[in-house]
């Protein structure tokens, strides 16, 4: 049978039941599902769980049931079906599930943000002027107001799911839409502050850029805030507020989330791959490791492969309460920073 149009939105539903609907009848287990719509992909969780690390694209995450958390350097920030999340940046993070049951489950979407739309919306000039002309100064993150004017388009992309033949058409006019939502938002200052070419913001992102693609590299901050074209101590404190690390710290952190995916996916012993990911020293690996996820690298790998949990941990990230194990190794980090 050939789905209808709408199916999604029963009469008198409410748009996060709506959306519950939509996504539990897409979600048949635990775990995160991509969709047909590019950037859209829905996640279901069936307990409470404790934070797990995980890197955050800049997005929109929406809560339709239950509640989650994310945990920024040391900060957090608490999301449920009347509040979204919202990231400007590639951001390290640990995620934290709150309210969940296999009964009432956490639904929810996540949506990455396309920075060249905002910036294109930003520059038509009819948006509101800026609440802090000097622009967010808070990290990349931000909890805003779940108003009924964003929740229409989510909606509507959401109904799109039924109708496949209409997504090519319709979901980009939809996105643009969102972003425009997004912009007019209580959460606007953070997502222009990224978009603005001229803004420290979005010289931060090239530098994230330049960082995700060559962190086996030594890192010279000097060198990297020159290509951004900020002075050293303007990209430091920038960086760190907005990221809530220094930027040695976003490094160790990408080389030691990439030695976890090259021992449990590529089956690398742990110093093959300390050397892979620009590390000179095995036990230096070891011990940043053991910081960050709560275990040396060994016994970490092993409890993953060998838990009955381990597809679920891999999708994750990583199983562990990392926040406190994050924040020693950004104080440690910051001792040879």
């Amino acid at each position: 049978m050939t789905p209808r149009p709408h199916d999604t939105v029963a009469p008198g539903r409410s748009p996060h039941e709506a959306m519950a609907h939509a996504i539990g009848a897409r979600t048949p287990g635990v775990g995160d599902y991509a969709t047909p719509i590019a950037g859209l992909s829905f996640f279901r969780r069936d307990a409470p769980a404790p934070p797990v690390v995980c890197m955050v694209e800049p997005s929109i995450v929406l809560v339709a049931q239950g509640a989650k958390q994310l945990w920024v350097g040391g900060a957090a920030y608490p999301y449920d079906t009347s509040r979204f999340l919202v990231t400007s940046l590639d951001m390290p993070a640990n995620s934290e599930v709150k309210a969940a049951s296999p009964a009432q489950p956490c639904l929810g979407l996540v949506l990455k943000l396309d920075v060249r739309t905002l910036a294109e919306l930003a520059a038509q000039g009819s948006l509101p002027p800026l609440r802090d002309r000097r622009g967010s100064s808070g990290v990349g993150v931000g909890i805003g107001t779940a108003t009924a004017a964003l929740l229409a388009p989510i909606g509507r992309l959401l109904e799109l799911l039924e109708e496949p033949d209409a997504i090519p058409v319709l979901a980009p006019l939809i996105h643009r839409e969102i972003h425009y939502r997004l912009l007019m938002s209580d959460q606007a200052d953070k997502l222009r502050q990224i978009a603005s070419v001229d803004g420290q913001g979005h010289r931060i992102a090239r530098a994230i850029d330049w960082l995700k693609l060559n962190y086996t590299s030594p890192l010279r901050v000097d060198e990297l805030a020159a290509r951004v074209q900020m002075s050293a101590p303007t990209f430091h404190h920038h960086f760190r507020q907005l990221t809530a690390m220094s930027p040695l710290q976003y490094q160790k952190w990408l080389r030691l989330n990439e030695a976890k995916r090259l021992m449990l996916n590529e089956h690398c012993d742990a110093a093959s791959a300390a050397f892979k990911v620009g590390y000179e020293s095995p036990s230096q690996f070891s011990r940043e490791y053991s910081r960050l996820f709560g275990a040396p690298p060994r016994r970490d790998i092993e409890v993953l492969r060998g838990g009955a949990r381990g597809v679920e941990a891999l999708v994750a990230g990583a199983a562990n309460t990392a926040t406190t194990a994050d924040l020693e190794l950004q104080a440690a980090a910051s001792s040879s920073d």
